[in-house]
């Protein structure tokens, strides 16, 4: 993907979470995706969350337990095949989302860093 997919890809990443639409943040995600954070481990008893349909129901918990959740990029960073995203959430604290894309554009590995706070 070239920095200009990238750039398009991060923005609709953030549109598609800020929509709060389900499918529409699931359509950037490969059917065997592999999903990693520590809050995750809150909701679903593992820091690790495997498939889209195990995605899909930690994101819905995850949505309908913030419903002020809204994100806005600070960074994005580049490397071969992936990308990272820094943002804050609506409570100001700072993450990172890294994700690597297959050849096909969606996302297979991503995983999600906090700051405290």
């Amino acid at each position: 993907m070239t920095a200009q997919q990238l750039d398009q890809f991060a923005a609709e990443w953030v549109a598609a979470w800020n929509s709060r639409d389900l499918e529409r943040i699931l359509a950037h995600y490969a059917d065997d995706v592999v999903f990693r954070s520590a809050k995750a481990t809150k909701l679903v008893g593992t820091g690790m969350v495997e498939g889209k349909t195990a995605l899909s129901d930690y994101w819905a918990r995850a949505l309908e337990s913030q419903p002020g959740l809204k994100f806005a990029i600070k960074d994005v960073f580049y490397g071969p095949d992936m990308l990272v995203i820094v943002y804050t959430n609506h409570k100001g604290v700072r993450a990172a989302e890294t994700l690597r894309f297959r050849l096909d554009g969606k996302v297979v590995e991503a995983s999600a860093c906090h700051a405290a706070g």
